[in-house]
């Protein structure tokens, strides 16, 4: 399966969301399945691909010419396709994508999260976002949805385009849907 996967680029995040990230990444590693991310050599996005490159996975990295640029493409990318923005980027992923997990991030995967899901709602592809519940990480968004759709804000059950998953279990179960 081809996952591609939302998160942050940030070295400062707490130490659980790293060693929960490099659980996941052996998890996908050790069954075959294909990382399709955004490329960067930082933070939880540089932990995930180490971990799938080593545990005998594929990393396609979907990376902006501005990274490029700056050198702060991953080494463990075994696929680079180059793009210009990060529109681009988001397109190019979901693309190439079977499934899509958002991990803790913040406004770069806020935007990456609404706009899968949004594009899901208009029939563009049908892809979920299955957010990774990291120690409640992404509580407050689901409140926010939950909020959304008691004010008649959403079209229908957001769970069509986005779910949550508290442990890896949850998120496994959650992709092999």
């Amino acid at each position: 399966m081809k996952i591609c996967v939302f998160c942050s680029s940030n070295d400062w995040v707490d130490a659980d969301f790293f060693r929960l990230t490099e659980q996941l990444g052996e998890w996908m590693g050790s069954h075959g399945h294909t990382l399709v991310y955004g490329g960067h050599d930082e933070g939880l996005m540089e932990c995930l691909a180490k971990a799938v490159h080593q545990s005998g996975g594929t990393v396609v990295g979907v990376i902006p010419q501005v990274l490029v640029r700056s050198g702060h493409t991953s080494k463990y990318v075994d696929v680079c396709i180059p793009c210009e923005s990060l529109a681009d980027r988001k397109q190019l992923m979901l693309d190439r994508s079977d499934a899509v997990v958002a991990l803790p991030g913040g406004i770069g995967t806020l935007d990456e999260i609404f706009t899968t899901a949004a594009s899901a709602t208009l029939a563009y592809h049908h892809l979920r976002v299955v957010a990774y519940d990291m120690n409640g990480f992404w509580k407050p968004l689901e409140t926010l949805l939950d909020h959304l759709h008691e004010q008649k804000m959403t079209r229908g059950d957001y769970h069509r385009q986005i779910c949550f998953a508290k442990t890896l279990e949850e998120l496994t179960e959650a992709l092999e849907q």
